[in-house]
């Protein structure tokens, strides 16, 4: 299977279907792993953690991490979609009922002058419109007239710490904005070709909501940013520690049938912030160039440091580092309560990478905050070597230090002549913890080392259940378990 960069998102979920077996339906399967996951959930006993005088130094960015609530996943006739939905659905009723008044951009406008005060629906007509910063105020609705008509591209003399759009206030914040239907260029051909493309914190990206409470991006492209096409940020980046998160974070934003290409560092990613939906989007093909050369860490979709709430529903990711990665620094909170329903990965280096930094070895701290994970129906189709990051191994999926992991329905299929070295595609490690897998077919990992490995020794895995697992093409030693790991006996594990 090849994904092009005119892939269409529309047709994710539908490609996705494809490699699931009629009588385990979508409802049946989310309805599953939502039980599952709160099993899995009611072991967890929160830890009680003290605010660090570095916290309290800090405290106008800082926070102690908030307790966690659960959701549940709902399945509908109208799709799948998290329980929170329902606030983000009420807010798009006062956004429409604020922003009544229209605006109409003509085609050497000022589209800054025509967003001043908020409080519209501003549209902008096909064309392409070179800006410096665009910066939206809250009640504001920005329509363009359709991904490749309308095209907002930074001029030449831009900065390299230049949005093509961002909300207004990163400080005070903004809320009620909704962006659909345009094309972003961040035009990369300004800068120097051995010059790194971005210059540090949240800047330097396509399309940033910082500090935005009930935000909708619908239908947009995003072209070669320096760091990132789409991020859902905070005001600024925190590192002061885990079990810490940025004050100033966004809520409630949903991100749909978007694009993304060339871009820096991630596709799109969020950071310290809470309730985010991605649905119906692809990110493809990045630069890498906010990394030196040859280890780059650009992931399609990266629900990153401090995140919460976050669920990921057929979307695809193509030629990346990683497809989907939740993460964090070691100096950060951990991406926490994540979901992903149905996703595509094909020819990605990891297609599924779940992991806190600094926190894997035997000397590392226990994590604090990396916990409650769940993936269903997630395909990964051919993870390759990449120059991206030269020294990184293929992995279908990757599981170091998170806990309370549930995977419901892998599907990794393999080419039986590309050289595997011998590796594991699939890797439970470095004290993760509570871990669930089932309903898993691995085909045609030939020379590969164990097709599914669950690691022992220092850093081993604990408290691993598999079961329903099929084996195809998968070479001598394809399941492979450490003897010091505890694992609940495996069920329905054939190899063919």
């Amino acid at each position: 299977m090849s994904l092009t960069i005119n892939h269409n998102p529309n047709d994710n979920a539908k490609l996705i279907n494809t490699y699931f077996e009629k009588n385990k339906s979508l409802a049946k399967m989310v309805t599953e792993t939502d039980r599952l996951f709160f099993e899995s959930a009611a072991k967890w006993k929160p830890s009680q953690q003290k605010e660090s005088i570095l916290t309290k130094f800090k405290s106008i960015w800082t926070k102690t991490e908030e307790p966690m609530n659960m959701h549940h996943t709902i399945v509908s006739e109208n799709g799948v979609y998290p329980d929170w939905k329902e606030t983000l659905d009420k807010e798009w009723s006062v956004l429409q009922e604020k922003a009544k008044k229209k605006v109409y951009v003509e085609v050497d406008g000022d589209i800054e002058a025509a967003l001043s005060g908020g409080e519209r629906t501003v549209y902008i007509p096909e064309g392409t419109f070179i800006v410096d910063e665009l910066h939206v105020p809250s009640y504001t609705i920005i329509k363009g007239a359709g991904v490749g008509k309308t095209i907002l591209k930074l001029g030449d003399t831009a900065p390299k710490r230049s949005f093509v759009m961002t909300n207004e206030n990163h400080v005070k914040g903004n809320h009620h904005i909704l962006i659909e239907g345009i094309t972003f260029d961040w035009n990369i051909e300004r800068l120097q070709l051995d010059e790194k493309s971005s210059s540090g914190n949240n800047r330097s990206s396509c399309l940033t909501f910082a500090n935005v409470e009930y935000g909708w991006i619908k239908n947009c492209d995003a072209k070669n940013p320096g760091l990132h096409c789409y991020d859902v940020s905070s005001t600024l980046y925190d590192y002061s520690g885990d079990g810490h998160r940025a004050r100033g974070g966004s809520r409630y934003v949903w991100i749909d049938g978007c694009k993304g290409s060339g871009f820096g560092d991630d596709g799109v990613t969020t950071h310290h912030s809470d309730y985010i939906l991605i649905s119906n989007c692809f990110m493809c093909d990045p630069s890498g160039r906010s990394h030196q050369k040859g280890f780059s860490n650009s992931n399609g979709f990266e629900a990153d440091d401090g995140s919460r709430y976050v669920w990921l529903i057929n979307n695809a990711s193509a030629r990346c580092f990683g497809g989907v990665e939740v993460k964090a620094h070691a100096t950060s909170s951990a991406a926490a309560n994540v979901h992903i329903i149905g996703h595509l990965s094909v020819n990605d280096n990891r297609s599924y990478n779940f992991r806190h930094i600094g926190h894997h070895s035997k000397t590392d701290p226990e994590s604090k905050t990396a916990r409650f994970l769940t993936a269903t129906r997630i395909v990964s189709v051919h993870p390759i070597y990449t120059d991206l990051y030269t020294s990184s191994k293929p992995r279908a999926l990757t599981i170091s230090a998170y806990k309370h992991v549930i995977i419901n329905g892998l599907r990794a299929i393999g080419n039986a002549d590309y050289n595997y070295r011998g590796l594991p595609v699939v890797g439970i490690q470095y004290k993760s913890k509570h871990v669930h897998m089932q309903n898993v077919v691995m085909e045609d990992f030939q020379t590969a080392g164990s097709a599914l490995k669950v690691f022992g020794g220092a850093q081993k895995a604990d408290d691993v259940s598999i079961k329903d697992v099929i084996f195809k093409n998968c070479g001598q030693k394809p399941f492979y378990i450490a003897k010091d790991v505890n694992v609940v006996p495996s069920k329905n594990i054939t190899i063919a």
